[in-house]
């Protein structure tokens, strides 16, 4: 991260001021009310900041979940102002708010991601080492936000489980044969188009890689019908693949225009972190 940047917990009214000026700026949208983000503070929830000079650039908020008699943290929303982001600072931000968690007594965070935005796929997984086997349609419904516009706000919920061996220390999907059914083409703008005509998941396969977009933003506003082709065909393939017991465990980043996402049985997941004494 070569910009200076420093990283502390927010946590006061004046810190709850700077988030809106800052979602305002990343989402062109309304914030988040202070009173709710100050009270979430006070109640089990985690909210880190990152600073260049006196200036808000980035942060984290999460807040206190509980399903089925398990507690985590719900990590609901991460911003980077465009000047600073590709800087590694959502990285640092989500480290520092694993730190306050363990500290806290969590040892789960959840959170949710657009299946077609492959730069915070590739964060999520390979280098958070979280998981992913959900997949939510319409999550939010219809928003009128800059980047949720024209399209169903589908999203993937990962699992950090953040005392464990597969994160601490940082498992890899390796010795996997990867199986790769679908291939794309180029539209007449340069963008990626998903074929799917004829391809079929090979049931016995152990793992498979996936190709999404890199520029999956520049796809919506040059053309937005193939935008939403993707979108449909995305969600149909990996609703198809957690259906049947795979896992989206990590991103294999190329110089194409698509980067790899890599499914995994999930089961062999756990055996792999068997074998290294994992639990």
């Amino acid at each position: 991260m070569e910009k200076q940047v420093t990283i502390r917990r927010l946590e006061t009214n004046d810190d709850m001021r700077l988030i809106q000026i800052l979602e305002r700026e990343v989402w062109n949208m309304d914030p988040i009310p202070t009173h709710q983000t100050f009270t979430a503070s006070k109640n089990g929830g985690i909210l880190v900041g990152a600073f260049n000079e006196d200036k808000l650039i980035g942060y984290c908020y999460g807040f206190a979940g509980f399903n089925a008699g398990k507690a985590y943290l719900c990590s609901h929303m991460m911003g980077i102002h465009p000047d600073f982001q590709s800087a590694g600072i959502g990285r640092v931000l989500k480290e520092e708010q694993r730190k306050i968690a363990q500290d806290i007594g969590y040892d789960l965070i959840q959170w949710t991601f657009d299946p077609l935005e492959s730069r915070n796929a590739y964060l999520n997984t390979s280098k958070l080492k979280g998981i992913c086997s959900t997949y939510i349609e319409n999550c939010y419904g219809d928003m009128d936000d800059g980047l949720n516009r024209g399209l169903p706000t589908d999203r993937l919920q990962i699992e950090w489980w953040i005392s464990s061996e597969h994160v601490t220390k940082g498992w890899k999907p390796e010795q996997f044969r990867f199986e790769a059914p679908f291939s794309t083409l180029t539209s007449d703008l340069g963008h990626p188009v998903l074929e799917v005509k004829g391809r079929e998941l090979e049931r016995e396969a152990e793992a498979f890689e996936i190709p999404v977009p890199k520029q999956f933003q520049a796809i919506k506003k040059e053309q937005p019908e193939l935008a939403m082709d993707w979108r449909l065909k995305i969600r149909a393939i990996f609703q198809q693949l957690f259906a049947e017991g795979y896992a989206l465990a990590g991103v294999r980043k190329t110089e194409e225009a698509v980067q790899y996402y890599q499914f995994i049985l999930r089961q062999k997941i756990q055996l792999q972190q068997a074998e290294r004494g994992e639990t």
